[in-house]
């Protein structure tokens, strides 16, 4: 994206899951959808659970708070091929696939799906599974290949970007946020976009153990550390 462009929502899989013992992650390029039209409207939500015990002869029962639970996007995305008359399911169909059960290499072959990277210019960037998508198809060719989708896409949060990777409180590995580089960015252009201070490329160059900050290539994931 160059600095002149309209940043695209954009969805991309992780070559793997990040769990508890791992939380470094790589992106597939490959395997990645770019809305055609960002969406007019998204909601996010974020729920904590509570339990209520009741006492008896009380009017009012005791509220314990059992926990946070996973936020979730809900999002409506619109996809066309009217223009050339293809399969307008071929534009999102690395979606669909990213919904489904990827095959486990353990020893119980229970696999998962993919976990994903959900992205939007400097609005947001986090790592979430697809939980629920709808597709309504709603104009057709003669011969029935649907030329126009609106695709409801529920995303929910699979990693909480505050979290630590290892056991060490001193660690200075926590990840408060991610950048992925795109054609023509550059690290001084980025730091102006996310800290509004051109200069602080050192301080992205350092966390990220960039040796030559001018080497930066499309899909690299860069930690977004606050300025200290």
């Amino acid at each position: 994206m160059s600095t002149g462009e309209i940043a695209k929502l954009t969805v991309t899989a992780l070559k793997e899951n990040i769990t508890d013992k791992d939380t470094s992650f790589s992106l597939d390029s490959s395997n990645k959808v770019v809305c055609m039209f960002n969406p007019e409207t998204l909601t996010l939500a974020k729920i904590n659970d509570w339990s209520f015990r009741h006492d008896i002869g009380e009017d009012v029962p005791e509220v314990i708070f059992s926990g946070g639970l996973a936020g979730t996007l809900n999002v409506k995305l619109l996809f066309d091929s009217t223009e050339n008359g293809t399969d307008v399911r071929n534009q999102y169909l690395k979606l669909i696939k990213m919904s489904m059960v990827k095959p486990s290499d353990n020893p119980d072959k229970k696999g998962q799906p993919q976990q994903v990277l959900v992205q939007w210019g400097n609005f947001m960037s986090f790592v979430a599974i697809i939980q629920c998508i709808t597709q309504t198809f709603e104009f057709f060719k003669k011969d029935g290949t649907p030329l126009r989708a609106t695709v409801d896409v529920t995303f929910r949060q699979a990693w909480d970007d505050k979290k630590k990777a290892g056991q060490n409180p001193t660690s200075r590995t926590e990840v408060r946020r991610t950048w992925v580089v795109e054609r023509g960015q550059r690290l001084d252009w980025i730091a102006h976009q996310v800290y509004r201070d051109s200069n602080a490329w050192r301080h992205l160059a350092e966390h990220n153990g960039l040796l030559n900050p001018m080497s930066l290539v499309p899909g690299q994931v860069l930690k977004i550390v606050p300025l200290e």
